[in-house]
């Protein structure tokens, strides 16, 4: 490199090393990034991509190598010091204080005070600028632990944003947001862009990364692939750096696999003293969409259903009979099971292993006179593991060792070990690679061919549109339609998810 070329890089890593127990999660990586651009990292769960930025922001230290951080010799020992150097970081794991308000959450580090006194008004003040920037129409003053993830997503951009950054790492930001909140974000990095800030992107969504990045670097396997500018390189050729080979369809509908008979209905369910209500069918081995904005009610109906927010009224009725549904035991007991947008929080248990994990929802099932029997429990997991392809090297790993993706499979193992007949999957593919996704989306053919019904909220219309036979669009607390395959159009569902926000103009 010529020292012209090396003063272009704002950051410079050479033959950097990172190894855990069993695992060199990152092998002698290579790497430039230029002053100013929009630098994106790909790669498979696993690739290297999360430890490599972790290594960026004082997580985790290198065994090997070094970073250069504008020419100087670069090593935080903590998040602090990276902050400090500017180089801030949103996660994918998000990292609020959920029993803080949203003001007090985007500006703690730096809380305006005169006197020794936090001055609300001016931090109210900023606040609603940033979130007015953002996009996000909430109280600076609401407790973010009431908010949904896509929302708590847009507070930590608005985090990312009230400091003078110059580096600013975003590692899946579009994972929870719709088309509208996307482009108001693509908006703001191409603002910052034109103000020199340097952003290193990270998305599994190959589609939307040809609208602001520069150049793209592949990982795989722990190791740097290639570097390539992104207006020379094709979606099917990143691909194919990233898996090793050719893929097949991402997309993947089986128009051969037909719903059969009703098996689950809802009627005027409220999940709000003034909401309306919400009725809907599901058949047996139907795969049925969720399409609408944030803060649509998608979720909260979802967690309705469930018993995991209590419903103000409404009937749920499975195979023609009513169940009553007080709480998320009742749920799992008539054969409901939901897979929270939330995984990590809501959906696993992160410092046990694989098989606890798995086996938790149906316990009877491996107990004999009280006790656990924990070797079928290890029997059990292993079959599921091998069923689902979970990547570890065993199920007693622990499952915060594993890949987004395989947690994703996790969650899913242990719904299966309940053997549940309708199965609620919120945001079942955010934050997981591509092959990830055609493997999930094979496990949901797999269980709609076994007669389950199946409900996916995403806010990845094309995802919807790609395996679904049916999309129900919600708006503003209300189902405002339904769509059936035939009539599939992304415009149609977009128009009706808007509805009632363009009437309230």
């Amino acid at each position: 490199m010529t020292g012209s070329e090396s003063n272009d890089n704002i950051l410079e890593m050479q033959g950097i090393t990172k190894k855990f127990p069993g695992v060199v999660a990152l092998d002698r990586i290579n790497l430039q990034v230029r002053r100013g651009e929009v630098h994106v990292l790909v790669g498979e769960n696993g690739a290297g991509k999360s430890t490599l930025i972790k290594l960026l922001c004082g997580v985790y230290q290198p065994d090997e190598g070094e970073t250069r951080y504008e020419q100087q010799l670069y090593s935080p020992q903590n998040t602090m010091d990276a902050f400090k150097a500017g180089i801030r970081v949103v996660h994918q794991e998000l990292n609020l204080l959920t029993y803080l308000t949203v003001a007090e959450n985007i500006f703690f580090e730096k809380l305006p005070r005169k006197h020794g006194l936090v001055q609300y008004h001016h931090l109210y003040e900023e606040t609603r600028a940033l979130l007015k920037e953002v996009g996000l129409d909430v109280s600076p003053q609401m407790q973010v632990g009431l908010l949904g993830i896509a929302q708590m997503q847009l507070i930590e951009i608005a985090k990312a944003l009230s400091n003078e950054s110059k580096v600013l790492i975003l590692d899946e930001p579009t994972a929870t947001l719709t088309p509208r909140e996307i482009t108001r974000l693509f908006e703001i990095i191409k603002r910052l862009k034109e103000k020199g800030v340097t952003i290193i992107y990270i998305s599994h969504h190959l589609h939307e990364i040809f609208e602001i990045g520069d150049r793209v670097t592949v990982l795989r396997n722990g190791r740097k692939v290639e570097t390539r500018e992104l207006k020379e390189v094709t979606i099917p050729e990143i691909v194919r750096l990233m898996v090793g080979h050719e893929m097949k369809e991402e997309y993947l509908f089986r128009a051969e696999q037909q719903p059969g008979q009703e098996m689950f209905r809802v009627e005027d369910l409220r999940y709000k003293d003034k909401a309306t209500p919400i009725s809907f069918k599901l058949r047996q081995g139907e795969i049925l969409g969720v399409a609408g904005l944030v803060g649509s009610g998608r979720t909260e109906t979802m967690r309705a259903i469930f018993g995991a927010d209590r419903k103000r009224s409404g009937k749920i009725f499975l195979d023609g009979r009513e169940i009553k549904i007080k709480n998320t035991r009742e749920a799992v007991q008539h054969g409901i099971s939901l897979l929270t947008e939330d995984r990590k929080s809501q959906g696993l248990i992160l410092n046990l292993s694989c098989y606890v994990n798995t086996t938790i929802t149906n316990l009877p099932k491996v107990t004999h006179f009280g006790l656990v029997n924990n070797r079928q429990e290890k029997e059990l997991s292993a079959k599921l593991a091998e069923e689902l392809n979970i990547r570890t090297p065993s199920v007693e790993q622990l499952v915060r060792n594993l890949s987004g993706g395989n947690q994703q499979k996790v969650v899913l193992a242990k719904w299966l070990f309940r053997d549940s007949r309708v199965l609620i999957f919120d945001e079942p593919t955010r934050g997981i690679d591509v092959g990830a996704r055609y493997e999930i989306y094979n496990l949901l053919w797999q269980l709609a061919a076994r007669g389950k019904g199946l409900i996916v909220v995403s806010s990845d219309l094309p995802e919807l549109l790609g395996i679904c036979h049916r999309i129900m669009v919600f708006s503003k607390g209300k189902l405002v339609g339904e769509v059936e395959r035939e009539e599939f159009n992304q415009e149609k569902i977009l128009a009706l998810a808007y509805q009632e926000y363009v009437k309230s103009a």
